[in-house]
């Protein structure tokens, strides 16, 4: 049975260099990978690449069987991807109203409307008249999950949601994650906080230069330090 969504050598970078040399990659619908490793192994890119804001060399891109490396943003948005990329990119003159305004108008027809998302992330139901350069880091972090959430996507992928962000507020982040699995969303973690990502994930992928070099089941990986360690540098 094919994987619902897969990357199958995928080779990228920026003005000719590589930055991924060759990324494998499944997830299954509604699964949840952290794909984890030290800063500079091509994370980021990884994600960029997936939704279109890089444009891959080579390599396959499919979800539901649907190829879509190097197609536009736009196209990989209607296919059913999703991203809440690292920084959250609120804009700053925008209120939260205008923000998830704006969203429901590129939105698919699905389970997260503007009230369920409300209701899932009440406090910016709070703060729906403050700009986005009032709020707080975790606040921004919640409103760039509500705008992808509000475009109803099959695959969400969320790059270092975490970053910057109070352990109660990460905690929170986790909940919202776990709940759209729940509801059938797949989900690729990018992330550096291991306690997040094994609060979540089912399976992990680590990345070295460019490349994913090991993958396991996520509770095998956080019961072996010493892979932690040979691979991530930490316990």
């Amino acid at each position: 049975m094919k994987p619902f969504f897969s990357v199958r050598g995928l080779r990228s970078g920026y003005a000719g260099g590589i930055v991924l040399g060759g990324v494998d990659l499944d997830l299954d619908a509604g699964g949840i990978v952290a794909v984890l490793g030290r800063n500079g192994v091509g994370k980021t890119t990884l994600v960029s690449t997936i939704m279109g804001f890089v444009r891959p060399y080579e390599g396959s891109v499919a979800i539901d069987g649907r190829e879509i490396a190097g197609a536009r943003v736009d196209v990989i948005a209607r296919a059913g991807v999703g991203v809440v990329p690292q920084g959250r990119r609120v804009f700053a003159p925008l209120t939260v109203d205008e923000h998830l305004a704006i969203a429901s108008r590129r939105s698919a027809q699905g389970l997260w409307t503007r009230a369920r998302i409300l209701d899932l992330l009440p406090r910016l139901g709070e703060r729906l008249g403050h700009r986005g350069d009032q709020l707080s880091g975790g606040e921004q972090q919640m409103l760039a999950i509500a705008r992808a959430l509000l475009g109803n996507p099959r695959l969400l992928l969320l790059d270092e949601p975490s970053d910057g962000l109070a352990p109660a507020i990460v905690a929170q982040v986790g909940e919202v994650i776990r709940e759209v699995s729940a509801q059938g969303m797949s989900v690729v973690l990018v992330e550096q906080n291991l306690g997040l990502a094994f609060s979540v994930a089912q399976n992990v992928a680590v990345m070295q230069k460019g490349r994913i070099v090991h993958e396991a089941d996520c509770a095998e990986f956080e019961s072996r330090p010493d892979d932690r360690r040979r691979l991530l540098g930490v316990d």
